[in-house]
């Protein structure tokens, strides 16, 4: 590829499935023949590093202390200085995940790094900080999917202002629907205010039930509001997702899948097979 694709993961609520979407989009866009990064800011619980099984391992460096630099480091001033004095400064932040992509886990230092990022008084230079990581640091890679918070604050500003690309899971219901209305109107608004284009890309209808009138009531609501951006597959809940994220790994990983999650899997791709269509466009 010529450019690099980017694409953040994000709406203003917990528990809608960003961090599985961006997991299974992950494995799916690297059996695709792309050289996959994962970046997870969603907070300190790590869960993109639990989901691939390599939260233990990162847990013992963190207990030990041994976490330095980590994916914190990088939003911080003095982070040039120090990558000068590293060989390979992404290597020190890189996990293998063992499914296909590379993975910078979460760190419990961005949990005081808002607080810190909202000390700078230039927007830019607040905002900005990890698109000059990503444009410094990760250009050998062909994609990079990000995990953000599910909240509005500086890191989630970052991750957007670096992406430029959002993918939203959301859920089948009204209060859902509000909630993506409100982002597309909010990323508006960002584009506007900071005179960065970041736009709705994918909205991915998530944890559907088929055997529900409720989703099919807003699948049609969401393809009439959303023409254009919904993802061409529904992914349909299946207690697998969540049984191979216990145990630390993804539906790819996994042998013996029920037929949802042969549903959910086939979603995964398809979806994927159109994000990259759309961020190459």
């Amino acid at each position: 590829m010529s450019e690099q694709l980017r694409a953040a993961s994000f709406l203003d609520k917990g528990g809608t499935g960003k961090t599985t979407t961006v997991a299974h989009l992950g494995v799916a866009l690297s059996e695709r023949g792309n050289d996959v990064l994962l970046i997870d800011l969603a907070g300190k619980q790590a869960d993109l590093a639990k989901n691939f099984g390599v939260w233990e391992d990162y847990r013992e460096r963190i207990e030990a202390e041994d976490d330095w630099p980590n994916i914190s480091t990088v939003f911080r001033e003095q982070w040039t200085r120090i990558a000068k004095k590293i060989d390979d400064p992404l290597d020190e932040l890189v996990y293998d995940t063992g499914e296909g992509p590379d993975l910078i886990p979460a760190h419990p230092g961005l949990d005081g790094l808002d607080t810190e990022l909202n000390d700078i008084e230039e927007i830019e230079e607040r905002y900005s900080r990890l698109e000059e990581f990503l444009d410094s640091y990760v250009s050998g890679y062909d994609v990079v999917l990000i995990d953000l918070p599910g909240s509005t604050n500086n890191i989630s500003y970052n991750g957007l202002w670096a992406a430029q690309h959002v993918v939203v899971p959301v859920e089948a219901g009204p209060f859902e629907a509000q909630q993506a209305e409100t982002l597309k109107s909010d990323l508006e608004r960002i584009s506007d205010r900071f005179d960065v284009d970041v736009e709705l890309t994918m909205l991915v209808m998530n944890k559907t039930d088929q055997r529900t009138k409720l989703s099919e009531e807003f699948a049609d609501e969401y393809s009439a509001a959303f023409d254009g951006v919904l993802a061409p597959h529904e992914v349909p809940r299946s207690q697998d997702v969540r049984n191979a994220a216990v145990e630390g790994r993804t539906l790819y990983a996994e042998r013996g899948l029920s037929e949802s999650a042969k549903r959910a899997l086939e979603a995964f791709e398809e979806n994927a097979e159109e994000l990259e269509r759309r961020l190459k466009a």
